[in-house]
């Protein structure tokens, strides 16, 4: 892939908004379960960050998909996880398919002030019984005059407690699972959509994530994205992107794990001298740069082709397996060079450990990828 001038200063800018605007308070923001979107979002929103690849006319940047990948990596120097998950699921998890397929009013409506930072959102897929198992999922929108009232709830929802709309799948007809679901703007202060509860988590502090549930929710049939029937498919484009954007921000995480752990172990002596001078710990974080370096490189050639035109669903399953696998692999193997030092709360491994291990879950699990890359390789069973 190649960069340009623009995309370095892209990541220059983005790299600036986390030294002052994010890392200085993520502890704070670790210690209270929450960071406040809002606020932090609307200054996102003024530079530009959150509509980089978003239609002109609603505020956003018009830019190809290798800039949200630009950006994604260069949040990764934040010193948490849950920080940027949320600034992700704004711009690439839970406003693709409204920029894509939502009428200019819809997009009038929710698109342009979650670009400009004025609305907070979120992306209702999984539920308490269907998580990567999307075509399991039960939440229904049935028509009643002009409206849908939707019945159900979201589970594991990102900004749950703080955002001011959802793009909400749900089924909208019986049938076949994968061609009677659909993709509605829900807003969230719409009578009969509580909060149920923030559920606590052993990572991710600084992102709120809430149990939502739908008690005979209406909102207008013109909050409808795109054609009806059509959610499962547009809710599998956006995975491409949501896949891509997480792999990319795991890369600086994981290299800024691996230097800290090097200067470390150069200053940690074990029996006279310092931890890093013994072979099997130079050699391990040798093999974790290597690593790295190959997950970017793979992150990389998927944009390059999703760019163009491809269809990257497997390089992106494939990405996306591999963040998470590494994450847990480098998380772990440096976590155990900090000795005692790395079982302490604060540790910067430590906290990757605890924030990275959402990587092979959130998303869709290591095991969906696998079936997924098994099924474009034309190696699975038959039925």
């Amino acid at each position: 892939m190649q960069f340009t001038q623009e995309h370095e200063e892209l990541k220059r800018t983005v790299e600036r908004f986390v030294e002052n605007e994010i890392n200085p308070y993520v502890d704070e923001w670790e210690a209270a379960g929450i960071f406040p979107a809002h606020q932090l979002f609307k200054k996102l929103g003024d530079l530009g960050l959150l509509g980089l690849t978003k239609p002109e006319g609603f505020g956003g940047a018009g830019l190809d998909y290798s800039y949200s990948v630009v950006m994604a990596e260069a949040l990764g120097n934040t010193r948490c996880g849950g920080v940027p998950m949320a600034i992700g699921v704004q711009t690439d998890m839970a406003t693709p398919a409204l920029a894509r397929f939502g009428s200019d009013e819809l997009r009038r409506e929710f698109l342009a002030p979650a670009i400009a930072g004025d609305m907070v959102a979120c992306v209702g897929v999984s539920e308490p019984g269907a998580g990567s198992d999307v075509a399991g999922l039960r939440t229904s929108a049935r028509k009643d005059g002009g409206d849908y009232v939707i019945n159900g709830g979201k589970m594991w929802i990102t900004s749950g407690t703080q955002a001011d709309w959802m793009c909400c799948l749900a089924n909208t007809s019986e049938g076949s699972p994968h061609k009677n679901k659909s993709l509605i703007i829900v807003p969230m202060k719409t009578k009969g959509v509580t909060v149920e509860r923030k559920i606590e988590k052993i990572g991710m502090h600084s992102s709120d994530t809430a149990l939502i549930h739908f008690d005979d929710v209406r909102v207008p049939q013109r909050h409808l994205i795109g054609q009806e029937g059509l959610g499962f498919m547009y809710q599998m484009l956006q995975f491409q992107e949501e896949r891509l954007w997480g792999a990319a921000n795991a890369i600086r995480g994981l290299e800024n794990a691996v230097r800290v752990t090097i200067e470390y172990t150069r200053s940690r002596k074990t029996f006279g001298k310092p931890v890093i001078d013994n072979q099997v710990v130079h050699f391990t974080l040798a093999e974790l740069t290597t690593e790295i370096e190959a997950l970017r490189s793979l992150v990389y050639r998927a944009t390059k082709l999703y760019v163009s035109g491809k269809d990257v669903t497997q390089l992106a399953s494939m990405a996306k397996l591999k963040a998470g696998r590494l994450t847990r692999e480098v998380a772990d193997k440096c976590l155990q060079y900090w000795g005692g030092m790395g079982f302490t709360w604060e540790n910067p491994v430590s906290r990757l450990y605890r924030d990275g291990r959402l990587a092979s879950i959130g998303g869709g699990a290591d095991e969906i990828m696998l079936g997924i890359i098994c099924k474009l390789m034309g190696i699975l069973p038959k039925a």
